[in-house]
């Protein structure tokens, strides 16, 4: 019998058999599909081995300055002469290009002089807004920074980031930069997150632009599974981890007081004294079944939690076309776009690995430049068809993406006039969870989204059932976002909760809280004291968030 069955090969099921291999537990981790790594592996594409390596991602990965768990595993991890986190970089710039509005250049290295600090904040804040909504703005996220964390949870969660910004009522320019701002580079919806989540992930990036001591965002140096992800797996077959790729898990056996089994999909029984569970929220609710949410409710809530599309599509050129040594926002983009301009960013490593998939990738001899894209809008008509992505085939997304791309960047007033030509696109790789049917297009792996008053369906790592424990990003974590940082956060509380469960005296799996600066904590434990006693906090509030935050008090 095995000590500890990882169900789910993605960053939590990875990072949690890494953090219990350390610790002496022998594990083995089944995974459904041929490669590990989940929504962050890269796809091979089938193309011959040579010239230019190639790979598809599901989207481009992203490590802004307050990651912390995901970077400490990355730093444990040996490849070669370093370590896998010595294979990230720091972007430069980021550019938010517009169609009938010039394009601004955010800065995201650290600056070295207060002229610095004041260009760096200048997009995030002042330019191009009206005075009084930059003073509304401020006084939003002061609301934050002094609130406590009971009326975050209680309160901050039940309302919405679009009310909590009193967006009807600002000006289209602070919609267009502010309300939106989250949804361009993390899986947040401005109209439907909660002010609590938003507006605290909101707050650590802009913190990350003024902490000196850390890089605004990095990017790694190569494809995500050359770079990260096939050294991680070598590390964990090194630490005795057995790795089964192809191996799905069909079901659960639950006794009525603790997991007794798994049964493979071909039919097999496998027995292990404690169990991960670490597949996806879409796939997570087929595991539970009634007896099991009765004996942890926690369980049978995942099902309420929210999903949409986040997914990437990779364009192959005949040039390296480079923007901006950073990401690119595209502010006028109906299917609300973001791209990055990568091979600027790649060491040349390695061969092309075995592929996985097929692609309308072109003569790869021909490939220059992977200029990688995500759409985080499925919903909205696009400029090129009038169709929601949804409703487009996989060929219709891609050409209308390329010219949402080209309506920004041409012309645009950048080095070339023409950054982006027919002629030099060599092909396209969209994420093949994206799946023609009949009608458009299906997500085979849809993105778990935050929802206003989504926090009490959010399941903790350690739950009713004495040899289970849950890991992913939809598990509460501090960051509770959709992303690398709380996968990772969820595997390393999975592991503890196995540590704590046997009174293991492992030093236990660290988990780092989200850092605000300390000189707000007495204004927090000041309105600790207001929240326990009923008072409402003592800022002034907009009028939308006042309204909402008086039907809540009225449900009380």
């Amino acid at each position: 019998m095995i000590d500890v069955a990882v169900i789910g090969g993605g960053i939590a099921g990875l990072t949690a058999a890494h953090e219990l291999a350390e610790r002496g537990f022998d594990v083995t981790v089944f995974e459904a599909n041929a490669r590990f790594g989940g929504k962050s592996r890269s796809i091979p594409i089938a193309t011959d081995a040579t010239g230019p390596r190639l790979s598809g991602e599901h989207g481009f990965r992203f490590f802004p300055a307050f990651y912390r768990h995901v970077i400490d595993t990355m730093a444990r991890i040996p490849d070669g002469d370093c370590a896998v986190a010595d294979h990230l970089v720091e972007t430069e710039a980021t550019l938010i290009a517009g169609v009938d509005r010039p394009n601004r250049i955010a800065a995201t290295n650290a600056p070295s002089s207060i002229r610095g600090w004041l260009e760096a904040l200048r997009p995030a804040f002042a330019e191009d807004l009206p005075a009084r909504d930059v003073r509304f703005l401020l006084e939003r996220l002061l609301y934050l920074l002094t609130a406590c964390d009971e009326r975050r949870e209680n309160e901050l969660d039940d309302v919405s980031w679009w009310e909590f910004v009193d967006a009807d009522r600002r000006s289209p320019e602070f919609r267009d930069r502010l309300a939106y701002a989250t949804q361009s580079l993390v899986a947040l919806r401005p109209r439907q997150g909660s002010a609590r989540t938003i507006g605290t992930i909101y707050l650590q990036l802009l913190f990350g632009q003024l902490d000196p001591t850390r890089p605004t965002e990095r990017i790694l140096n190569a494809p995500t599974s050359e770079a990260w992800i096939d050294p991680w797996l070598r590390h964990l077959e090194a630490l005795g981890v057995d790795l089964r790729p192809g191996s799905q898990v069909r079901s659960l056996s639950f006794d009525g007081r603790r997991i007794d089994g798994l049964i493979l999909a071909d039919g097999r029984a496998v027995a292990a004294d404690d169990y991960v569970l670490a597949v996806p929220v879409d796939v997570a609710p087929s595991f539970v079944t009634p007896e099991l949410g009765r004996a942890a409710p926690e369980l049978a809530r995942i099902e309420r939690l929210r999903t949409a599309w986040m997914n990437g599509i990779q364009f192959f050129l005949s040039e390296d076309v480079e923007l901006t040594r950073g990401h690119q926002v595209y502010a006028d983009s109906p299917w609300a776009l973001t791209s990055i301009s990568q091979r600027q960013f790649w060491t040349e490593r390695g061969p092309a690995v075995e592929a996985e998939s097929e692609t309308e990738a072109g003569d790869r001899d021909a490939i220059e430049g992977v200029l990688s894209v995500i759409a985080s809008d499925w919903e909205t008509q696009g400029i090129l068809y009038g169709k929601p992505a949804k409703s487009c085939t996989r060929e219709e997304i891609a050409w209308e993406i390329w010219t949402q791309l080209k309506v920004h960047l041409n012309e645009s007033g950048l080095e070339s006039d023409e950054p982006l030509s027919d002629e030099a696109l060599v092909g396209w790789f969209l994420d093949p969870a994206i799946v023609e049917t009949s009608g458009g297009v299906e997500n085979r792996s849809p993105l778990l989204i935050n929802t206003v008053g989504s926090l009490e369906n959010r399941p903790p790592a350690d739950v009713g059932v004495e040899n289970l424990a849950l890991a992913g990003d939809y598990v509460r974590t501090n960051s509770d976002l959709a992303s690398m940082e709380s996968a990772n956060e969820a595997g390393r509380r999975a592991a503890n909760a196995i540590l704590d469960r046997r009174d293991d005296r492992a030093a236990r799996a660290r988990v780092w809280g989200l850092e605000e600066p300390a000189v707000f904590e007495p204004f927090k434990r000041q309105d600790r004291i207001r929240y326990r006693l009923g008072l409402p906090h003592p800022a002034a509030v907009g009028r939308s968030i006042r309204t909402t935050i008086g039907r809540i008090g009225d449900r009380r």
